[in-house]
């Protein structure tokens, strides 16, 4: 039998948190949803390789989070605390009283902060590219790097950001929407998301959380670095690990078949 294929549906929503959130949908209604969460300056096109594959199991949505995609821009709210209560606020809106989780990144840190403020609407938990903390130098000095931004921003300056994080070569349109996507915020938005990235402070926490959990990434990742993923999985209640010794930060752009078959094999279980 061959698997259905769903129409990928592009919406918005207003949220009580105080803004207009767009999203991506696809899948069957009936399935378990899974939620997707992208990374710094993405969007969901950051999830465009694999969204289709995993929504024949999954119902699946993507979301624009604030400031990011098509989603709005407010003057605040960019703690990754405050990135966290709006996808409770999000699942609230679209009838979902749990579901699995997953985050990259930026996301995964936000993914991490609802698994500590509501456990009991997390399914399972799945964090790509994810550290245990994002205070190290060379974020700090990235840091130094954003804060100097002004608009308009650079598409050069976006497009060696996305490239660096990749180990293996990428499909030339699918970074070109990539760098499009980040285009789309402004200066103020970069800092405000990288503050909240380098001030969450969760790892005093990692205990707390029982959901199973794959903590799933590259052994290249010149972000997370391997020794800080093994730890994270360490250090959760419930996890398991999976590293690709060849992929780097986004390994569900760099690889995504093995990304999708190593996820459907974790949410079957």
């Amino acid at each position: 039998m061959t698997a259905q294929a769903y129409t990928l549906t592009l919406a918005n929503v207003e949220l009580p948190t105080g803004f207009r959130m767009h999203y991506a949908e696809q899948g069957d209604p009936a399935d378990r949803p899974l939620l997707l969460l992208h990374g710094l300056s993405d969007s969901w096109f950051s999830y465009s390789r694999v969204l289709p594959s995993l929504a024949r199991s999954n119902h699946v949505y993507a979301l624009d989070q604030r400031g990011h995609g098509d989603s709005d821009r407010p003057a605040g709210g960019y703690r990754m605390q405050e990135l966290a209560a709006d996808v409770v606020a999000f699942m609230n809106a679209m009838g979902l009283p749990q579901v699995t989780l997953a985050g990259h990144s930026m996301g995964s840190i936000v993914a991490t902060h609802v698994a500590l403020a509501a456990p009991e609407r997390l399914a399972q938990l799945i964090l790509i590219g994810a550290n245990t903390s994002w205070d190290a130098p060379e974020l700090v000095e990235f840091k130094q790097v954003i804060d100097a931004l002004e608009d308009p921003i650079a598409a050069e300056f976006v497009r060696e950001f996305q490239a660096s994080t990749a180990a293996e070569p990428l499909p030339e349109a699918f970074m070109e929407r990539v760098v499009a996507e980040s285009l789309k915020l402004p200066a103020r938005v970069w800092r405000a998301a990288v503050e909240g990235v380098l001030t969450a402070d969760y790892a005093g926490h990692l205990d707390a959380i029982r959901m199973p959990t794959l903590v799933i990434g590259g052994e290249q990742d010149p972000y997370c670095p391997a020794v800080n993923q093994r730890e994270l999985a360490a250090r959760l209640q419930n996890a398991e690990l999976t590293l690709y010794a060849q992929l780097g930060h986004a390994p569900h752009w760099e690889h995504p078949e093995a990304f999708v078959r190593d996820v459907v094999a974790f949410l079957s279980r």
